[in-house]
This record gives C-alpha cells, sequence and structure tokens, in this order.
C-alpha cells in the first residue's frame, strides 16, 4: 500500500475512534481551579492546568464565552452555581475569558477533566503522540546542523563553476524567498489563527520569549556556548549561525581537509536522513493517536481553522506556482508556461504521488533533459542543488503553519507577533527550506525548529499533522516545479536553445 494511502486510512481510523469516545465517555469542561463564593461573585483559592496563570484571590465576577465574535455570550457570575452553569455549557477546546472586579480580563482555555472516563481511555494514546513529538524533537538539532552544514559547502563549490553557480544560487534564494513573502502576505490577510479553537493548551507567559527587536534576535544568534546551544532546541537561531559559518569555512580549509570534511558531514547529513525516515515510518501511527487524542477532546471544532489554515496554504501554493514562477520563465527565460509545464507533467505526477524531491530527482532528470531539451551540463548541475537547497513549496508552508499558531497563541494568550518576530520567521523558514531533507514531511521538522525559536509549544506542530499529508504532496510538486523552471531559465542564460524552450514543435 502507498505510504499516503497508509497515513490517510490511520487519520480516518483515529477520527473515527475519536468521535465514538465523544459519544460514549462523558468528559466535562475543566479549568483547573477551585473557588469560593463571596459577595457578587466567586474568588480563585486554587489554580492549576489550564488556569495556573491566574493568581490566586482573583475575583471573578463575570465569564464571556466567544469574546469579540457575534456569538459573544456574558454570563454575570454571583456564586459557584452561576460558574458551573457557565462550564456545562462550555466545550473542552474553547477558550473562556474571566472578567474580574477590576475589569481585567483573563483568558482560560478549558481542558478537559483528568479525572474523566475519557480521559482515562485517553491516556495511552496520549503517551503515544508524546513518544512520537519526543523523537520528531530529537531530530531538530542534528538534522538542522549536518543539513545546512552540507548544503552550505555545496554552494560553496558553485565556485568552481563560477557563472552558473551564481545564477542558480541566486534563483533559488530569490524564488524562495518570494514563496515565503507570498505566504506571509496570505497569512496576515486571511488570518486563519485568529480565535480559533485547537485544543491546545494555554501559554504560559513564562514559557514566552521575551520580546526583542529584529537587531536584538540578530545578536542572540551569536552562541557564547554552541555545546549548550546544541543541547537545546530553542536555540535554533544559534546552531543555524554556527552552521552556516562552519559550513562557508569548511569551502575555505586547504586539502586534504575540506574534502575530508565534507565528506564527514555529507555521511552525517546521509545517515540523519535514514533516522528521520525511519522515524516518519512511525507516522501513521503518530496521527492514529493525535487525531483520537485531538477529536477525542474537541470534536471537530478544531478542524474548522484547520480548513482555513489548509485554504491559505493551497493558495498561497497555487499563486506563487502558477503566477511567480511562470512570470519567471516568461520574461527571465523567454520561455512559454504552459509548453514548460505539459514537458516536465511526469516529473510533476511523480512528486506528487511520493511527496519526495529526493525520490523524484532521477525522474526530474529524465523528463528535464529528454522532454525539455536541456543539456546534462546543467540539469546534473541545477536539479540535485535544487533537490537539496531549493524548496520553495517548504518554505511558503513553513511560515504559513508558523504564523497560523503564533496568532492562535497571540489571541488566546500574552503572546505578542511582532514585525521583528515576522522577520525571524521569514529568515529562518528561508534558512530552514536550505536545509530540509527531500522525503515525505520533513517540512515538520523544520517547522519546530522556528516555534522553538519563538519560544513557542511545539505541540502546536504536532496539531497540523492532521492535515499535513495533502499540504506535503501539494508542496513537493511546487518543490519539483521551482527545480525544473530553474534548470530551463540557466539553460536559456546559457545560451541554450530546445526545442520546448523556444516553443518550436517537438
Amino acid at each position: 500500500m502507498k505510504f499516503h494511502w497508509k497515513v490517510l486510512l490511520w487519520m480516518l481510523a483515529g477520527v473515527i475512534a475519536g468521535m465514538v469516545m465523544q459519544a460514549t465517555l462523558a468528559a466535562p469542561a475543566w479549568t483547573g481551579a477551585s473557588w469560593v463564593e463571596v459577595e457578587g461573585g466567586i474568588v480563585l483559592t486554587s489554580t492549576g492546568g489550564p488556569t495556573k496563570k491566574i493568581a490566586k484571590g482573583t475575583e471573578v465576577v463575570a465569564a464571556i464565552r466567544g469574546r469579540g465574535s457575534i456569538d459573544e455570550k456574558k454570563v454575570e457570575i454571583g456564586s459557584g452555581a452561576d460558574f458551573e452553569r457557565v462550564l456545562e455549557g462550555a466545550e473542552n477546546g474553547e477558550m473562556l475569558w474571566l472578567q474580574t472586579s477590576d475589569s481585567q480580563f483573563l483568558p482560560v482555555a478549558l481542558a478537559m477533566d483528568p479525572t474523566s472516563p475519557r480521559a482515562k481511555w485517553l491516556s495511552p494514546f496520549d503517551f503515544i503522540a508524546d513518544i512520537f513529538m519526543a523523537l520528531l524533537k530529537m531530530l531538530i538539532v542534528p538534522i538542522i546542523l549536518t543539513s545546512i552544514i552540507t548544503g552550505v559547502t555545496s554552494v560553496g563549490q558553485m565556485a568552481d563553476l563560477r557563472r552558473m553557480g551564481i545564477k542558480t544560487a541566486t534563483y533559488y534564494v530569490g524564488t524562495s524567498l518570494l514563496a515565503i513573502l507570498m505566504g506571509q502576505t496570505l497569512v496576515n490577510m486571511i488570518r486563519p489563527g485568529d480565535g480559533a479553537t485547537l485544543g491546545l493548551m494555554h501559554l504560559d507567559s513564562d514559557a514566552l520569549a521575551p520580546e526583542a527587536s529584529f537587531i536584538d534576535v540578530l545578536k542572540r544568534m551569536i552562541p557564547q556556548n554552541i555545546f549548550e546551544a546544541f543541547g537545546s532546541n530553542s536555540a535554533m537561531l544559534q546552531v543555524i549561525f554556527f552552521a552556516l559559518l562552519f559550513g562557508f569555512f569548511i569551502t575555505q580549509a586547504p586539502s586534504p581537509h575540506r574534502e575530508r570534511m565534507t565528506q564527514f558531514f555529507e555521511s552525517a547529513f546521509e545517515v540523519m536522513l535514514k533516522m528521520a525516515q525511519g522515524v516518519l515510518a512511525l507516522l501513521p501511527y503518530g496521527v492514529f493517536a493525535l487525531m483520537i487524542r485531538v477529536v477525542a477532546k474537541t470534536g471537530f471544532v478544531a478542524f474548522e481553522p484547520l480548513l482555513v489554515y489548509m485554504g491559505t496554504v493551497t493558495l498561497a501554493l497555487v499563486l506563487h506556482s502558477c503566477v511567480t514562477l511562470p512570470l519567471i520563465l516568461k520574461f527571465v527565460g523567454g520561455i512559454s508556461p504552459v509548453r514548460w509545464f505539459k514537458a516536465v507533467s511526469p516529473a510533476l505526477m511523480t512528486a506528487f504521488s511520493t511527496s519526495s524531491s529526493s525520490m523524484t530527482l532521477p525522474v526530474t532528470m529524465e523528463t528535464v533533459e529528454k522532454r525539455g531539451k536541456v543539456s546534462n551540463k546543467v540539469t546534473s548541475f541545477t536539479l540535485p542543488l535544487g533537490a537539496t537547497i531549493n524548496m520553495d513549496g517548504t518554505a511558503l508552508y513553513e511560515c504559513i503553519g508558523v504564523i497560523f499558531l503564533a496568532q492562535y497563541y497571540a489571541s488566546s494568550s500574552d503572546f505578542v507577533l511582532t514585525l521583528g518576530m515576522q522577520g525571524m520567521i521569514v529568515l529562518m523558514a528561508l534558512l530552514a527550506s536550505i536545509g530540509a531533507a527531500g522525503i515525505p514531511s520533513a517540512g515538520l521538522v523544520m517547522m519546530l525548529t522556528i516555534l522553538a525559536a519563538l519560544g513557542l509549544p511545539l505541540e502546536g506542530a504536532a496539531l497540523l499533522l492532521a492535515v499535513d499529508r495533502p499540504l506535503d504532496m501539494l508542496r513537493t510538486v511546487v518543490n519539483v516545479w521551482s527545480d525544473s523552471c530553474a534548470s530551463a531559465v540557466i539553460a536559456r542564460t546559457e545560451g541554450e536553445i530546445g526545442p520546448t524552450l523556444t516553443g518550436e514543435s517537438e
């Protein structure tokens, strides 16, 4: 059975199992707090779980559901019974706003009562989902380090090819940046994360990354102790900075050290790819556990914003592949986008079915050479390099996914998504896409890197696994389409004239 069909079947099984649990097992909404009645309201005497950031002794006079929306409902709290009635009408995963006596509004993400029957049945699936997430986190530092060093050393070797190397590097960085900016623009216009109900735990203010300008972020990129940075997923900016420098100075080292270090990190990267493939082979079972957890806790309410998120990513991918890249083909390469699409369509179909740029590479090279009439000199250089460092679709997806989750946390906590942070997301999405492995769902691992740098919980990315498979197939098509366009444009600027490039009949 094809891997993506296996993932979809296990996903469906998880949804069905979650629906059965939700229909048959009780699980009332829970704030994690206890209280005593006072005149005109209640006072919290203990807090925990979703309300752990709210101080004890807080006086609550009203509760608001759906704050800021057309469904907003305010309930005056005059006794503990009033608050109980609010909870009875609430659902797990909803955001409840508590109004204090001094007109402050405190957000509380409602969770499932941990003593309920459904919570007890869910505990083994929570364990499986947590183990799967831990395995993904384990990959972050080593795969980022080896992939970026390998990518930089590959780019460094382009100096031997001078003109073609500069053109290719400019194209790959330029199109990836255009894709990221496309995604950033759309996600800020559509804002799918604002007010979303995702069923994620409320963000603790103590876990937030300190607010900083873009200049401060750049300062923090330089590690004082690189081995401490290796030991923390939240120090990914420092790891990336070190990997870029280390890769560059490998290219400056004399022989035989340059070759030895290059081969060492290429071998290490290949081992990490095998390890990533081994972990991602568990994806169907991880998705199964995650789907049970999401559906059993919040029903389908979490899927509504995810559908908007999916639409945002799909729209950005379509605009980049059908507008941005064709314009580059037409006005930079003088090539008919329609004819080029027809020429490379076998490679695009392979990319869609495999979700892997690396696995599609042999088909891409054969298609571009035989049907596109591009010389082997150009394809043997641009396409393998593109399958390693040119990931337009992945970069776009990572940017939208991180900003989507940041919007969610910004609308439900003290987190503030500043312009400087958005600039850091763009930069890191570009760097992470260069280091992204050309294997299915590798973009998810890179997204964890950016979330960690922002100080946001990595569990948010796990929820996006619910809709990752179809998006993975689409963004791989965009990655391969961009690689093929690079070969065509570089070939044309190198003076090659083939039938497909000129629009002549084959």
